[in-house]
């Protein structure tokens, strides 16, 4: 019978010892820290669930989804409150409404890009223009910036671009690869041109397939009782089938025609195959006596820091409306803050009654600087800023700070070339396998699709 060990206990890991225990293959899991799970988890402070990660998942992405049937967890499943979606975006100081129907950052509806306060008419008349634009095609990989400014000019990048991305990857557009964050907008520059005339030509085409005949999925979806509930099921499911190791591992080394892993407490596990569902960084640093190439390859991913804030108000005394999922700060602000979720708002189980739970995200140019400071100084500088935004007065009654270093794969411009030489190295390592967000895609969805194709790959026939 052919030997597993994962190497990583977050969702890529615990995944991916689930995918081969239902394929009837035992595994070790080796993971250093006493809980599972990784960035994901949900803490209950005075009755409001908090996350200490990532909130929810994308819908439209259905990986997440498909595993949540898997375990029986599909009536638990909730989804954003998208009747009351609405985003804010800081302009000089001020909470300014994203105009409706955009998506992402391309316009589908004229008179609320007319009318808003978020841009100068210069740019209004841009969006206009790109709307001409004829099909176009270059392979070489720019900036989401380059890319934002040559259809929409660098006010969209400043107010859309930049902050939109910085909530979801923690990095600047101006680093940020388009073909790899946004492929779906270069193929429309191909096909149209214009990124507006391509998305209401996919709608139409939608609406002619029939395929927008029924309810709207909401845009983001999470489990009643938090991503913690998701863990949790996991754990149990591997249970009996799955070896657990709490340890680190050293170095990865061959022993004839198996790898032998040297762990952290002095023991040793030999197996055929090697899962490594962590950072690239750390897997870098295991695979050195394997090939020293791949790991110079391995090393140029870059990885960001993530600090967020949970601060719970009492609701009465909230001055601001939460009329909204919340607001993004963008980087010529120059705040610390760079979004905060209004949670009652984006999702129901959640906030316990009468409080008003905010969410915080430092902004990632700011974390490095802010990651010594002690609880209690994030929670004030957060919440001085978060207050004086939204203009309320009132102190949080319960907070929650969590950090996470070096968690957030940045994909650069350069990243889809990293990853032919990454596959290529690869190839001349039979039985070692990269999991883990540094690679195809970021989000839970993404981690789990990418575990699941690992495992297919080891349980075919040799």
């Amino acid at each position: 019978m052919k030997s597993v060990v994962v190497i990583g206990g977050g969702i890529s890991g615990l995944s991916a010892a689930y995918f081969l225990s239902k394929a009837g293959l035992r595994c070790t899991l080796v993971e250093e820290r006493s809980r599972l799970g990784g960035v994901i988890g949900t803490e209950n402070v005075g009755g409001t669930l908090v996350e200490i990660g990532p909130d929810s998942f994308i819908a439209q992405k259905p990986w997440a989804m498909e595993l949540i049937r898997e375990l029986g967890l599909e009536g638990d499943v909730i989804g954003s409150r998208d009747h009351a979606r609405k985003t804010f975006v800081v302009r000089d100081g001020r909470l300014i409404a994203l105009p409706e129907g955009l998506q992402f950052l391309a316009p589908t509806k004229l008179r609320p890009i007319l009318t808003t306060e978020l841009f100068s008419w210069k740019t209004k008349l841009g969006f206009a223009a790109e709307y001409l634009r004829r099909p176009s095609r270059t392979d070489r990989d720019r900036s989401v910036a380059e890319f934002v400014r040559e259809h929409y000019g660098e006010e969209v990048n400043r107010y859309l671009a930049q902050p939109m991305l910085a909530g979801v990857y923690g990095g600047s557009s101006e680093k940020l690869s388009v073909n790899s964050v946004l492929p779906a907008f270069v193929d429309l520059e191909s096909k149209y041109g214009s990124l507006t005339r391509g998305i209401l030509a996919g709608r139409k085409n939608n609406k002619q397939d029939g395929e927008k005949d029924g309810p709207r999925q909401s845009l983001f979806l999470t489990l009643k009782g938090g991503l913690q509930q998701l863990i949790d099921t996991l754990q149990a499911r591997i249970a009996g089938s799955v070896d657990r190791v709490e340890a680190s591992v050293i170095v990865v080394e061959r022993a004839a025609t198996r790898f032998r892993l040297l762990l952290s407490d002095g023991g040793t596990i030999e197996a055929m195959h090697v899962i490594f569902a962590i950072p690239a960084y750390r897997s870098a640093d295991l695979v050195q006596p394997l090939d020293g190439e791949l790991t110079d390859v391995l090393r140029t991913i870059p990885y960001h820091s993530s600090i967020t804030t949970a601060l719970l108000y009492e609701q009465e005394k909230m001055e601001h409306p939460l009329d909204g999922f919340g607001f993004l700060v963008p980087e010529s602000e120059n705040r610390s803050l760079a979004a905060c979720t209004w949670v009652n708002t984006k999702f129901d189980h959640r906030a316990a009654p009468g409080v008003a739970y905010l969410r915080a995200f430092l902004s990632a140019n700011q974390t490095e600087r802010l990651v010594s400071r002690s609880d209690a100084d994030l929670t004030k500088l957060v919440h001085q800023e978060v207050s004086e935004l939204m203009g309320f007065h009132c102190p949080p009654k319960n907070t929650r700070v969590d950090r996470w270093e070096r968690v957030m794969a940045q994909y650069e411009v350069g990243h889809g070339r990293r990853l032919d030489e990454i596959e290529q190295r690869v190839k001349g390592l039979p039985r070692i396998h990269l999991g883990g967000n540094g690679y195809t895609g970021i989000g839970i969805p993404d981690c789990i699709r990418r575990s699941r194709r690992i495992v297919e790959q080891i349980v075919k026939p040799d």
